[in-house]
C-alpha cells in the first residue's frame, strides 16, 4: 500500500479492521456489528475511488505497484462476500431485516396510543381502605 496509495486508504481499511475485531469480541453488541457492516460498505466505495484515482499510467507500472494494485482489487472483490457474512452475523445476533432510521413516518398515527392518565380504568390492586366483609 505504501507504494501507490495515500495514507487515507490504509487508515480507512485498518480502522474498519479494528471495528471488526471489536464486533467479533463483543458477541452481544448489535451496534458493533452494525458499525462494522457500515464501515465495510463505506470502504467499498472509498476503495473504488482510491483505485480509480491513483492507478498509475502504464509506463510507470513497476512490479511492486502491480502487486499492490492486484491486492487492492482482490480486497475489493472480497468485501461484498464479507458484507454478506457480517450481515448474517447481524441477523444471528437478533438484528432486524429492515434498517430503521428512527423517524420513518411523519404523520400522527395514534392507533397504538394508550393514554396513561385515564381515571376510569379499574384498579389493579384492591383498595386497602375498604374492610373485608365477614361471612355470615
Amino acid at each position: 500500500m505504501n507504494y501507490m496509495f495515500p495514507a487515507s486508504y490504509a487508515w480507512g481499511n485498518f480502522s474498519v479492521l479494528a471495528v471488526g475485531i471489536w464486533a467479533i469480541v463483543q458477541r452481544d453488541s448489535l451496534d458493533a456489528i452494525m458499525m462494522f457492516l457500515t464501515g465495510l460498505l463505506l470502504t467499498v466505495l472509498t476503495d473504488i475511488i482510491h483505485i480509480s484515482v491513483f492507478y498509475p499510467s502504464n509506463n510507470h507500472l513497476t512490479d511492486t505497484k502491480r502487486f499492490s494494485i492486484g491486492m487492492a482489487i482482490f480486497s475489493l472483490l472480497l468485501k461484498p462476500v464479507s458484507c454478506y457474512l457480517v450481515y448474517r452475523m447481524y441477523r444471528e445476533r437478533g438484528g432486524e431485516y429492515t434498517f430503521n432510521i428512527g423517524a420513518t413516518c411523519a404523520g400522527r398515527d395514534r392507533s397504538t396510543y394508550e393514554p396513561i392518565d385515564q381515571q376510569d380504568a379499574a384498579p389493579q390492586w384492591p383498595n386497602a381502605s375498604k374492610t373485608a366483609q365477614q361471612p355470615y
